[in-house]
């Protein structure tokens, strides 16, 4: 089984140091998951976005939330993390 690191996105109280995951070498090879949170245009966000990845000669997989009011199902992102590499979150209104 794949493990995956999740960074907190909410709002701290009081700043704490995480460490930066190094960005890849390189996208060849990879697939970037492509994730909606169900808002309002972000798949649009996403249509827009996936041509210009794919031009590049990457691989995109396409997910969404169920709803944005909650966080996303324990099951969806163990299905981001095994069978993506990268993770675009799309966030638009």
């Amino acid at each position: 089984m794949t493990t995956y690191t999740m960074r907190d996105p909410t709002a701290e109280t009081a700043a704490v140091l995480r460490e930066r995951r190094p960005p890849p070498e390189s996208l060849v090879g990879k697939t970037v998951a492509l994730l909606s949170i169900s808002k309002e245009r972000s798949d649009e966000f996403m249509d827009a976005l996936e041509p210009h990845i794919k031009a590049a000669g990457v691989k995109t997989i396409r997910f969404k939330k169920p709803t944005h009011t909650k966080p996303a199902p324990e099951a969806l992102l163990q299905d981001i993390v095994e069978q993506a590499d990268l993770v675009i979150e799309a966030l638009a209104d």
